[in-house]
């Protein structure tokens, strides 16, 4: 669903108001968390989408990476899973049996538990996973506290909607969908434990909304304006080439759309600002850490293998919350 159609359904909804629900639904954060006591709060998501590969055990390691990564967002450790799954009644039990094995192993790596789950009969596939994590309150990243002086580093390269459209068409050239597939399946813990070695001001993960939708709900949560440079965000190899031939998802285009008025675009064509909105699965981390910790942020990210990349910086607000620049 895009962000237009979901802000509006949330809108009539109530605001919890309750001291111990930390982080709630009003700055469109990644989880919920919920203070238990003075050393721990509780961490509670949920993810689950239809197939965007077809081997079935790689589906389900993917759909698992993508539910975790709200933990890890929120600099948190997940503890306990439950199995969502969606199954059609013609397609043989082997297949849903490998999409389990895929996601339970995603979830061992992540050294949580799976404890059982949900199943119910769908027209389409559907999996993924509810996941209940902790962090101590003090070292909680939301994505409300960037502040004018941050500068923001991207944890993963972007381009994976492009390219799942892409070999949907079956044009996508193999190395280029498996270099998508390997950056899908990754865990974001390697960057959690990272940037936990730094003082970060805010955080989020790139998934749906793309970089620049997520970007905006920081920006506007926080209340200051963020500044990219289109330049400088890393691209998957071979995503471009087929960006340039319109291999984009409806969601590049409802992620554009919901950016009017928000976002202020200077000197960057068409394809590009797309790029920038393309839905990710199971995407990195967007981080804003203080000036003067950044080359600690990128050392710490390269040691753990993350190929860590400054792309912008935080600014007092202005007159869009985004600014897209060459």
């Amino acid at each position: 669903m895009g962000p237009e159609t979901l802000s509006h359904v949330l809108r009539q909804l109530p605001v919890p108001r309750d001291a111990r629900l930390l982080v709630g639904p009003h700055t469109g954060d990644d989880a919920a968390v919920y203070l238990l006591d003075e050393e721990t709060a509780l961490i509670v998501t949920v993810d689950f989408f239809t197939p965007v590969v077809d081997d079935p055990y790689t589906f389900g390691q993917i759909a698992a990476a993508n539910a975790l990564s709200d933990v890890y967002a929120m600099g948190g450790r997940p503890l306990l899973c439950l199995n969502l799954v969606g199954f059609p009644a013609c397609l043989p039990v082997e297949v849903l049996g490998e999409i389990l094995r895929g996601g339970s192993d995603k979830v061992t790596e992540a050294g949580a538990i799976l404890a059982g789950g949900h199943t119910l009969e769908d027209d389409e596939p559907k999996y993924g996973l509810a996941v209940a994590g902790t962090v101590h309150p003090q070292g909680l990243w939301r994505n409300s506290t960037a502040r004018p002086g941050d500068v923001l580093i991207l944890t993963k390269p972007l381009g994976t909607g492009v390219i799942n459209t892409a070999a949907k068409a079956d044009m996508a050239p193999p190395e280029v969908l498996a270099a998508a597939v390997a950056l899908m399946r990754a865990l974001n813990a390697a960057s959690c434990q990272a940037l936990q070695g730094v003082r970060v001001s805010a955080c989020t993960d790139v998934t749906g909304f793309g970089l620049l939708g997520h970007a905006a709900e920081m920006a506007e949560a926080s209340g200051v304006t963020l500044v990219l440079r289109a330049g400088t965000v890393p691209v998957l190899e071979g995503a471009r080439d087929l960006a340039a031939m319109g291999m984009f998802p409806a969601g590049a285009y409802r992620n554009r759309d919901w950016l009017k008025g928000r976002l202020r675009v200077e000197g960057v064509d068409d394809t590009d600002l797309l790029i920038l909105c393309d839905p990710q699965t199971s995407g990195g981390l967007l981080a804003a850490v203080p000036a003067d910790q950044v080359e600690l942020a990128l050392a710490r990210l390269r040691e753990r293998g993350v190929p860590g990349t400054v792309i912008g910086e935080v600014l007092p607000r202005r007159q869009a919350v985004l600014e897209l620049i060459p």
